[in-house]
């Protein structure tokens, strides 16, 4: 009986962390972040998978990318500057802490 009540709480998690990465790529979607990013594949800026995979070991990389983005910048993933906020000044920045967190958990 507790095996089943395990497997149901995994199983729980499990569809409760999809349901939140299908709510985190939604916000990216609305937001205009996917104009410039995709997940797999780099547009005018890095593939997010990419984003997630050179950031893997810094246990500070929501915070730090977060700070990034709100600031915006330029060089780190080649010539093409990414504005404040991504563009969308509307962009709130604990969304932009929530589109992050997301991103570091794709491989």
């Amino acid at each position: 009986m507790k095996a089943i009540l395990g497997i149901a709480a995994a199983a729980a998690l499990l569809v409760a962390g999809q349901a939140v990465a299908a709510d985190e790529t939604a916000l990216a979607q609305k937001s205009g972040c996917m104009a410039c990013h995709q997940v797999a594949v780099k547009v005018v800026g890095p593939a997010y998978k990419d984003v997630a995979k050179k950031y893997a070991a810094d246990k500070n990389a929501v915070d730090t990318l977060t700070k990034k983005v709100i600031a915006g910048g330029k060089d780190a993933w080649g010539p093409v500057p990414m504005p404040p906020k991504g563009g969308n000044a509307a962009l709130k920045d604990e969304d932009i802490k929530k589109i992050v967190g997301w991103i570091m958990t794709l491989k």
